[in-house]
């Protein structure tokens, strides 16, 4: 599913027109991004979790050559969905 069909779904339940819609799905992606880029935790009742997480540097291989390369310590978004979406995706 594309944001584009999102919007389609929401703009057809709703009434609304696919241009306010899209305003308010691309200005809620905007936020998140601005939330997890200043290191805030999302916290959306009923779907999950946004929050970003530090992984610490570590040494990997490159599987072509087998040389041993080293990762760097990164800060990266994760998602953990809500017992209500893993139950709803059980079904």
């Amino acid at each position: 599913m594309t944001k584009a069909d999102i919007v389609s779904s929401i703009a057809e339940t709703t009434g609304l027109t696919k241009k306010e819609v899209a305003t308010v799905v691309n200005q809620f992606f905007a936020e998140v991004k601005k939330a997890l880029s200043d290191g805030e935790h999302i916290e959306v009742r009923g779907f999950g979790t946004f929050k970003v997480v530090k992984r610490n540097q570590r040494k990997a291989r490159n599987p072509h050559t087998g040389q041993a390369v080293i990762v760097p310590k990164r800060l990266v978004p994760v998602f953990k969905p809500s017992r209500a979406v893993k139950d709803e995706v059980a079904k």
